[in-house]
Order: structure tokens, then sequence, then C-alpha cells
């Protein structure tokens, strides 16, 4: 194989990759976020309103987290005061690549 070749094989790659990182994330979000936070984000599920989620279209409210803080919430998971369970943790289902995927695909959400 010739170096140009190499070269355009390796730059279609890397040029796929976001597209590629996006679709894992939103598969991601579908199978462990979904349940609670609905397939669009907005929380209006029955598991939703159970724990009170907060709807992540809403852009006011994206405002008032850093990607820092979404990521350690994803990857560590939420308890409220009384120690009860908001969110299960990610950091043993998904690696911290696919984390931050999964932040940057729940900015998406934001209208």
């Amino acid at each position: 194989m010739n170096k140009t070749l190499l070269l355009g094989l390796a730059s279609s790659f890397l040029l796929a990759a976001p597209a590629l990182l996006r679709a894992d994330a939103a598969g991601n979000f579908t199978q462990y976020c979904a349940a609670c936070h609905g397939h669009d984000g907005a929380g209006h599920t029955k598991a939703g309103r159970l724990v009170k989620v907060k709807d992540l279209t809403d852009g006011a409210y994206q405002k008032t987290f850093t990607d820092a803080v979404a990521f350690n919430d994803l990857k560590g998971g939420l308890v409220d005061a009384d120690g009860n369970t908001k969110m299960k943790p990610m950091g043993a289902k998904l690696s911290d690549d696919e984390i931050k995927g999964l932040v940057a695909y729940v900015r998406t959400l934001a209208k």
C-alpha cells in the first residue's frame, strides 16, 4: 500500500470518528438514560417523574452545570440527601471516553 492511500484511509477514519462517537453516545443514552430521561431528554417518563429528573432539553438548566460536573455525576452516579440512588453510576459500564461522549450528546439535547 502506498503512503498516499494509507494517509487517505487514515484521514477518512479521522473525519468519520466524531460521527461514530455521536452514534455511540446516542446509543448509550438510549440504553442507559432514556428510561428516566426519555428519548428526547425531557424526562417525561414514569421513572423520570418518580426520581424528579431535570429536563435536559432546557438550555437554562444545562447552563447550571459544567461538562466536568456532568462527567463526574455520570461516572459516579447521584444520591439524594437521604442517600437514595437518583442515578446509577456509569463508571463500571462505560469508559471515560464514552462518558465524555455522553456528556457531549446531552449538550446537543438543549433547545
